[in-house]
C-alpha cells in the first residue's frame, strides 16, 4: 500500500465530537497523490468534556443526559458499546468488560437484554431498577440521529451500531478528505444535528 498511497494514521476519541461514549479508534486515511496528502488535516475536536467550565456550549453530555434520563447524581460517557457480532452468538448485551459493568452500574443503566423498541424495554425493567436500553438508545450513544432506522433482530442491530464509525466522526473525516481533494461539500450534506442535543423521550 505504501507504494501506491500516502497514508496518515491518527487516533480519534468519540467524545471529542459530541458522542457520549468512551470510544477510541485508530484511523488510516490514504491518498494517491502527495499534494492531497499534504493538504489533509486531521479533524480537530468539536466538543469538550462535560466538566469543562470554559466552553459549556460545546461540551459532550454524559450518557444519562444524552438519553434524557433524570439526574441521579452521577453521569459520564458510556463505556464502549460492544458489537453484537463478538462474544456470545446472538447476544443482546453491549457489555464489553467487568470494568465497564461497574460504570454502567454507576450510571444505573442496564447493558444486557437490549430490546428492539423502547416500549418493549419499558415492559421488562431489570430487578435492580436500572434503565433498560432499546436499540434506539444504543444508537444515540453511538452518535446516530434519533430518527435513524435500522433493520433486523435486536442482536443484528446492535452489531450494526457497534461496528459502525460514529457518524459525527465519519462526517468530520469526510470533510477533511474532501478539502484535501479540493472537493466542496455539497449543500445537501449539511452539518448533522449536534449529538449533545439528541435527547430521547424515554419511558421511565
Amino acid at each position: 500500500m505504501a507504494a501506491s498511497y500516502r497514508v496518515t494514521k491518527f487516533r480519534i476519541l468519540a467524545s471529542d465530537f459530541g458522542v457520549p461514549q468512551v470510544r477510541r479508534r485508530v484511523i488510516f486515511v490514504g491518498f494517491r497523490t502527495s499534494k492531497a496528502s499534504c493538504r489533509f488535516d486531521v479533524p480537530l475536536p468539536t466538543h469538550r468534556p462535560s466538566g469543562d467550565l470554559f466552553d459549556p456550549a460545546n461540551r459532550t453530555n454524559g450518557a444519562r443526559a444524552a438519553l434524557g434520563l433524570p439526574d441521579v447524581g452521577f453521569d459520564c460517557c458510556a463505556p464502549t458499546i460492544r458489537s453484537g457480532f463478538t462474544g456470545p452468538r446472538n447476544s443482546t448485551s453491549i457489555l464489553n468488560s467487568r470494568a465497564s459493568q461497574a460504570i454502567w452500574a454507576k450510571l444505573r443503566i442496564w447493558p444486557n437484554g437490549v430490546q428492539l423498541s423502547r416500549d418493549a424495554a419499558a415492559k421488562f425493567p431489570p430487578e435492580n431498577g436500572h434503565f433498560r436500553l432499546a436499540v434506539q438508545d444504543c444508537a444515540l450513544l453511538q452518535g446516530f440521529p434519533e430518527d435513524w432506522r435500522f433493520a433486523g433482530a435486536a442482536y443484528q442491530v446492535i452489531g450494526q451500531i457497534g461496528n459502525s464509525v460514529c457518524p459525527p466522526i465519519a462526517y468530520a473525516i469526510a470533510k477533511s478528505v474532501a478539502t484535501a481533494l479540493g472537493t466542496q461539500v455539497r449543500n445537501a450534506c449539511a452539518e448533522p444535528p449536534d449529538p449533545i442535543e439528541l435527547k430521547s423521550t424515554t419511558v421511565h
